[in-house]
């Protein structure tokens, strides 16, 4: 600290001293009002304080961001407030939210995200089967019209409907392996080709 610095904070710690004196003098009959207040007043400038300092990371947690297209071509994906990345590609027309999981083998599509990308789930043939951390599963080969990130789009990409239910669509390596780099870095996945 310089010495203008503690120059000033000795002058309002002394300013603050003697406004609570003159306020604990003028209010002796009412102390227990008089804390009350300041207990009241203390925890709302607390409660300030703090809401601006972490209000990167509730804004984040709140309405995490969306993935973004940079000028290079790139795809820029944020960790979610759970510590996974999700994408919205759009399918057939439709935006589909999809769980990155390069766990994944296929793109696999929830029957209700398949239904909302136009494909006709009455004509679909559960015939394969695919091991999941739940347990086996049915599931049906597909080709989804187009796929389109950004100003990427790729046609006739393979993908599987899921016959069970499921929390979230995966995109899962099919998919990610048009990409020449996939990195994580400072809590993005950047995906370029």
């Amino acid at each position: 600290m310089e010495k203008t610095e503690i120059a000033s904070l000795i002058y309002l710690s002394l300013l603050g001293v003697a406004l609570v004196g003159s306020m604990l003098s003028a209010n002796r009959h009412r102390i227990g009002r008089v804390a009350q207040m300041a207990l009241t007043w203390g925890f709302l400038i607390a409660a300030g304080v703090a809401a601006v300092g972490l209000w990167p990371q509730i804004t984040q947690t709140v309405l995490p961001r969306q993935a973004m297209i940079t000028d290079s071509g790139e795809v820029v994906v944020p960790r979610s407030f759970d510590g996974h990345y999700y994408l919205t590609l759009d399918i057939n027309g439709a935006p589909i939210r999809f769980m990155i999981d390069t766990g994944a083998t296929d793109m696999v599509l929830t029957p209700q995200d398949a239904a909302r990308a136009g494909l006709d789930m009455r004509g679909l043939s559960y015939t394969n089967r695919a091991m999941t951390a739940n347990g086996m599963v049915q599931t049906a080969a597909v080709r989804l019209e187009q796929v389109s990130v950004g100003q990427m789009t790729d046609r006739y990409v393979p993908a599987v409907v899921n016959g069970s239910p499921m929390q979230e669509s995966l995109l899962g390596m099919s998919y990610l392996n048009r990409f020449n780099r996939i990195a994580i870095e400072n809590g993005r996945m950047v995906l370029a080709r």
